[in-house]
């Protein structure tokens, strides 16, 4: 009523600084969109607050309640309706409606696109191709089986370090993430350190591949990857790199290579990777007897999950920029999604085999076993980390909600080699992949590693930069003396190993997302 009459009074409810809902100058300046906005944060916090207050639920059903809670808040947020927001108001007056036609067009367009059921498109997936504009760094596919496709890049110096470096990236998305854009490529910047890099590709997998488990993942993932390289370069040996899932399968590796006493791995870094999945994240609410029974009907009929399942999931997690978002520029504004790359990437998901994802869940996150000695036994072998003797590297991201740091911080406890730990700033994408050139987000390290993750945090020290620049350093005693460049398809020695194709591979450019 005091901004009706002129005045300028305080703000009694104020959205959080992080929140790009409500930036648009008509809602601060115009005392009805103003009403309308505080009306909501305090509709909202009241909702907020009296659910997580309701007494005599288990912490597992009050994360289910909380989590949900705040889905149905941010569905029902003012901005996500054509008369309360005021950019869709203008819109819609200065275009005479065509936004709200042209959206309802978006709107048909991908429903059509998700054979009846809403796929909300991102991003201008047109914009981007692979090997042309994205994942452009030259490299060939020197191996392939059902599940993987190696990738041996190009040396771009003349003389290389003796020891290479596999990266295992995570089953669930494309491995491109590591090979966006030049500016931002963590393989092209190895490469620029003299690293012979290789990478797997995993398949999109079909029905065909129902039937592999996470047994077949190790042993024709990382094992047989290790044994194309000693192919390839004579080397017996690799430092790896696993991020996300993909650190979660190498630590499983690492525990089958320790029972086996085959030192196949020299050192072991690990991206955002859980190990011990107690307080997982916000992904608990949906992993529990009841909903894994119930994926595990659905994954019986086609064999594997879409990708668009698990998809939706992770979107879930921050509903307000990877949904609703698109739902107001795509079908209230009538716009069509902004070309990023970024995002193609992440709307470029991959199916799971029923197997293995059912192995997965219930194994890590429902019963946590891979922490516990001997619970798991992978190719008749049990799996006890606390027998991996190679040194090991973790580095996660303070803002990470798929993989929280306080969690991942157990990870070295269970390992029983040395091990350094580092904290990125930022989430689970930005924070690791963050060329030192951006100079953005920073890093914390501790010489020292308390069993308490917080104590770990109050002794660390901050630096400027990317955590890039800190693995490389810690990476370097493990990198072995200088050799000529490898070229892929050469092979070592006399044994010539042919080429299947260029990189970025065809495992990679299967799409389920498109006709």
């Amino acid at each position: 009523m005091l901004k009706l009459m002129g005045q300028s009074p305080a703000p009694v409810a104020e959205p959080a600084k992080s929140d790009k809902r409500f930036r648009h100058e008509d809602w601060q300046e115009h005392f009805l969109f103003d009403y309308v906005k505080q009306s909501y944060l305090l509709t909202a916090r009241w909702l907020h607050d009296a659910v997580a207050s309701v007494e005599g639920l288990d912490q597992r059903t009050q994360k289910k309640v909380d989590f949900f809670t705040r889905q149905y808040i941010d569905a029902l947020a003012p901005s996500n309706f054509a008369l309360t927001n005021p950019e869709v108001f203008r819109e819609t007056i200065s275009t005479g409606g065509q936004n709200l036609v042209k959206g309802l067009n978006n709107l048909l367009d991908d429903i059509e696109r998700g054979n009846g059921k809403l796929r909300i498109s991102m991003t201008d997936s047109k914009a981007f191709e692979l090997g042309v504009n994205i994942a452009t760094t030259p490299g060939k596919v020197v191996f392939q089986n059902d599940l993987i496709q190696l990738i041996q890049y190009e040396p771009v110096t003349k003389k290389v370090h003796k020891r290479p470096l596999l990266i295992i990236p995570p089953w669930i998305n494309k491995y491109y993430i590591l090979d966006l854009r030049e500016k931002n490529s963590l393989i092209k910047w190895c490469l620029e350190r003299g690293l012979t890099v290789f990478v797997i590709s995993w398949v999109n997998p079909d029905e065909r591949l129902a039937g592999k488990d996470f047994v077949d993942y190790m042993l024709e993932g990382p094992l047989a990857a290790i044994d194309a390289i000693e192919k390839a370069t004579g080397e017996k040996d690799v430092n790896a790199l696993g991020y996300c899932l993909g650190g979660t399968l190498l630590a499983a590796t690492l525990g089958h290579l320790a029972a086996k006493k085959k030192p196949r791995i020299a050192s072991a870094s690990f991206m955002t990777t859980l190990i011990d999945f107690t307080g997982a994240g916000e992904l608990e609410v949906f992993i529990d007897e009841e909903q894994v029974e119930a994926l595990e009907k659905r994954m019986q009929d086609r064999g594997f999950l879409e990708g668009s399942a698990m998809a939706n999931t992770f979107n879930m997690l921050r509903s307000n920029d990877l949904i609703w978002s698109f739902v107001i520029n795509n079908y209230l504004m009538g716009r069509d999604p902004f070309p990023f790359d970024l995002l193609h990437w992440n709307c470029d998901s991959t199916r799971m085999p029923a197997k293995m994802h059912s192995f997965y869940l219930r194994n890590m996150y429902m019963k946590n076993a891979l922490k516990t000695p001997n619970e798991i036994t992978l190719a008749e072998t049990p799996i006890d980390l606390g027998r991996v003797a190679v040194p090991t590297y973790f580095v996660s991201a303070i803002e990470d909600h798929i993989a929280p740091w306080k969690t991942t911080y157990a990870g070295p406890q269970l390992l029983g080699g040395k091990s350094r730990f580092v904290l990125s700033g930022s989430g689970h994408i930005a924070g690791m992949i963050n060329p030192p050139s951006a100079k953005k987000y920073g890093y914390w390290t501790n010489e020292a590693l308390p069993v308490d993750a917080e104590q770990w945090l109050k002794g660390a020290k901050q630096h400027e930069g990317s955590w890039w620049e800190d693995w490389i350093a810690w990476l370097g005693p493990k990198l072995g003396g200088k050799v000529t460049a490898r070229e892929p398809g050469k092979g070592a020695g006399k044994a010539k190993q042919n080429t299947i194709e260029s990189a970025p591979g065809s495992y990679a450019r299967l799409r389920t997302d498109t006709p």
